[in-house]
């Protein structure tokens, strides 16, 4: 049985679709077609219902699926093992922060590219959460507080935060001196986020309020500057404002909790190496914390 055709519905199973697998693995419609096919045959069984809208298993593919996977996964770590040491090699797809992603994890990428050529980068950048498994991602580097999930994480650096204003908003609406005073203030906001700060060791959680949301640092960094209200956001997003005077730090004797930069990846057991390999290049970079200049 072909590895190949085994990874190839392996990735047709978990995209949807031939053409969603065929862009993931960067190979023809076709030739996924032709793979699928030789492997049905070689099993005497359809593991696919083939539409117009694309592929979804039938019950014998929903059970051989999880063996493929399980299959593929211990022949890369096979490989690798037998690897030359420190030579990496395939596709390693990213999923990264727009915010943060091309000003200070970008770089780490590129610096692992240069140091194994014979490796392909695929960096997805965007501030929305994707689902590494229906999206194949290998990982994802993600900033701040995580979600309970059955994803595996592994902390690689700490990030440092602040309340910011401009200094009209502050001069109009006052500054805020403890966290119960952000209920007459207006917040910048993601979404409905609670917001934390610390108390000596108390931690103090509290629900903002606000007219102005984005999924996006860099948008609320904008919103600040224009005097709409108040951002919870890291110090790397907000140190040239308030070096420039554009933006103000509030409420200094309650800080936010540190948060952290993390590796999240598909619950297997054995991380691919390529994984570890960034992983290890990350706490390299931001185990001290993340700055201005990355």
């Amino acid at each position: 049985m072909d590895i190949e055709e085994l990874h190839t519905f392996v990735e047709v199973a978990d995209a949807g679709g031939v053409s969603a697998a065929a862009v993931r693995l960067g190979v023809s419609k076709s030739m996924v077609s032709r793979r699928l096919v030789r492997l049905e045959e070689e099993l005497g069984v359809q593991l696919l219902a083939r539409t117009t809208r694309g592929a979804s298993l039938t019950e014998a593919g929903s059970t051989f699926r999880d063996y493929a996977a399980r299959v593929c996964a211990e022949i890369d770590v096979a490989k690798e093992t037998i690897l030359p040491a420190g030579e990496l090699r395939g596709r390693l797809r990213v999923a990264a922060p727009l915010s943060f992603g091309p000003t200070h994890f970008a770089p780490v990428l590129a610096e692992m590219a240069r140091r194994h050529p014979l490796l392909q980068i695929q960096t997805c950048y965007s501030d929305q959460v994707v689902d590494l498994v229906a999206e194949g991602y290998d990982c994802a580097i993600r900033v701040g507080y995580l979600q309970d999930s059955n994803l595996i994480a592994r902390r690689v650096g700490p990030i440092y935060g602040k309340l910011v204003a401009s200094p009209d908003y502050v001069e109009t609406h006052g500054s805020p001196e403890k966290p119960e005073d952000l209920a007459a203030h207006q917040a910048l906001m993601q979404g409905t986020e609670a917001w934390q700060f610390m108390d000596g060791e108390k931690i103090i959680t509290v629900n903002p309020r606000g007219r102005f949301k984005a999924d996006n640092a860099v948008a609320l960094v904008a919103a600040a500057v224009a005097g709409l209200g108040i951002a919870y956001l890291p110090d790397g997003i907000t140190d040239e404002y308030v070096a420039s005077g554009a933006l103000l730090p509030v409420m200094k004797r309650y800080p936010p909790p540190p948060a952290g930069i993390y590796v999240v990846r598909p619950p297997a057991q054995y991380p691919v190496r390529k994984v570890r390999v960034l992983t290890e290049m990350l706490i390299e970079c931001f185990d001290h914390g993340v700055t201005s200049g990355g």
